[in-house]
């Protein structure tokens, strides 16, 4: 990610640190060497959140993260090494999709709604996995372009969605 989205990013995880006190949250969390951009957790329940900037497939993050999920990979070990997994009991994924993935003609682009898709498909083939996808009411600029001075209201929003979620 570049600069801007490392900014999001952690204002994004500051804020759920300041509404979500029952978490303990982090940035770049690996599970099972793939990154998470935000995860908390408390006891049993994780919440693992991925920001989706502009990314050329948003489906391959959340298709990785549910098989990771499923394979028992939560807690950072491999793939094969499930001895955390016992003892969790929920995870929540949230996808931020900033408005990188709106069309210009209404609705959202093939790449979103292929990794809406797969999230949905998880959640309901996982029992204690739930999925929901998250508007990010901002269309970043491309790499060295300038920031939009509402990035700070528009992260904040968001992370107040999804606290309100939880």
């Amino acid at each position: 990610m570049g600069t801007f989205a490392t900014a999001v990013q952690n204002r994004l995880c500051d804020t759920f640190a300041e509404r979500c006190v029952g978490y303990e949250w982090e940035t770049e969390r690996r599970i099972a060497g793939t990154p998470v951009d935000i995860a908390g957790r408390r006891s049993t329940e994780w919440v693992l959140v991925e920001l989706e900037w502009r990314r050329a497939d948003p489906a391959d993050n959340t298709a990785k993260l549910f098989r990771h999920l499923a394979e028992g990979a939560l807690d950072g070990g491999n793939a094969s090494d499930t001895s955390d997994t016992p003892n969790v009991d929920r995870v929540t994924v949230f996808q931020i999709f900033t408005d990188y993935y709106d069309l210009a003609s209404g609705g959202v682009s093939a790449k979103r709604e292929n990794a809406e898709f797969v999230g949905r498909v998880a959640s309901d083939a996982l029992d204690r996995f739930t999925y929901t996808p998250v508007e990010f009411d901002l269309d970043p600029p491309k790499r060295g372009g300038e920031r939009p001075d509402e990035w700070r209201t528009v992260a904040d929003a968001t992370a107040r969605t999804i606290a309100a979620r939880l």
